[in-house]
């Protein structure tokens, strides 16, 4: 299948929330739009964007993203006042949304932000519905990647 445009890549990522990995086994991944405002962008455009401590929440059948950090930028606006850690509405299809509303509120899932990257012009976050992870199977990922690093390296040395 030829591509229409020769322009079109894998999605730029803006901030990526390493920790989510590491505290929780990811079993499903959704892709979310932002409601954003105008210095918002800007500031995304500039990479000033931060979701470690960020969590999604779900009131009133709507999705939004909580303690996610956006950095405004020295020459934002001056009629405006930027809230850096505000609450920011995620856009998400009727079905995905009562999908998430149901695992959630039933099978004790979490919603945890992944990533927030570019497709097609438009900022995008990457939501993943997730298990939190016991510290036995945390230990056993920093053992599982420690060994891999490991053996990388003797394949490397061989």
């Amino acid at each position: 299948m030829a591509q229409s445009s020769s322009k079109q890549t894998a999605p730029r990522q803006i901030a990526v929330n390493r920790r989510a990995r590491f505290e929780y086994s990811i079993e499903d991944r959704f892709e979310a739009g932002l409601v954003l405002e105008g210095w918002e962008v800007k500031a995304l455009r500039e990479g000033r964007a931060q979701i470690t401590e960020a969590y999604v929440t779900i009131r009133n059948g709507e999705a939004y993203l909580l303690g996610g950090h956006i950095t405004p930028l020295q020459s934002a606006s001056t009629h405006i006042r930027p809230d850096a850690r505000r609450t920011r509405k995620l856009l998400l299809q009727s079905r995905e949304l009562a999908r998430l509303i149901g695992k959630v509120e039933r099978a004790g899932y979490t919603l945890v932000p992944l990533d927030i990257h570019w497709t097609r012009g438009r900022a995008k976050l990457e939501i993943g519905l997730a298990k939190g992870k016991k510290q036995h199977d945390k230990r056993a990922d920093v053992k599982e990647r420690d060994w891999q690093r490991q053996k990388a390296r003797i394949l490397k040395h061989g």
